[in-house]
């Protein structure tokens, strides 16, 4: 009985080690985080921008029945400067119009030469504007030089590319009708990329 219970341990072990011989490792795969979603950090401003804008136009004269509004859109461009909390920029705008004031006289376009300074809200630029205007009105009316004030919001929507929007005041005074003078008021929204 001992030499069968040795024969049988030596078998065990025998065949214990012949098992051994034939395990492979195992190969685990290693586990991968997925990758971080980009993080876009508060924009810098510093830079020129160009870019389009589309919008609404109401102008209203001292004449009795020769006002209108319609539709208003042009070219934008400009450089802000970021200064931390505070933004501050210039900027020219060309926009042509389709208002009709009277039959035969139209305004054809409105051009601007603007200063904006701003406060920074996260992603976006709440900012106070005003500069120069001029205002083309044909029908043998011409072009007067006014000014203009406002406000706007843009928001950035990348590192490059921003939407906003813009409402002024415009006052133009003494066409080529020397007592002709007219007020407008433009609300605009507008897509700009930075460079």
């Amino acid at each position: 009985m001992k030499y069968l219970l040795s024969a049988a341990a030596a078998s065990a072990l025998m065949a214990g080690s012949a098992f051994a011989g034939n395990i492979e490792p195992v190969v685990m795969e290693p586990v991968l985080a997925p990758a971080p979603a980009p993080v876009f950090t508060s924009p810098n401003w510093t830079g020129f921008y160009a870019g389009g804008q589309l919008g609404y136009a109401d102008v209203d004269t001292n004449f009795a029945g020769v006002d209108g509004d319609g539709l208003i859109g042009g070219l934008v461009a400009g450089y802000d400067y970021d200064l931390g909390d505070w933004v501050i920029g210039a900027g020219l705008d060309f926009d042509w119009t389709d208002v009709s004031l009277a039959p035969g006289v139209d305004v054809d376009t409105v051009w601007r030469a603007k200063l904006r300074g701003g406060y920074k809200l996260g992603n976006g630029l709440l900012y106070a504007t005003a500069g120069y205007a001029n205002a083309d009105v044909g029908g043998g009316v011409g072009d007067s030089d006014g000014y203009f004030v406002g406000a706007g919001y843009e928001h950035m929507l990348t590192s490059n590319f921003s939407l906003g929007g813009e409402v002024l005041y415009h006052e133009f005074d003494s066409f080529n009708v020397p007592t002709l003078d007219a007020d407008a008021t433009t609300a605009q929204v507008r897509a700009t990329f930075r460079f």
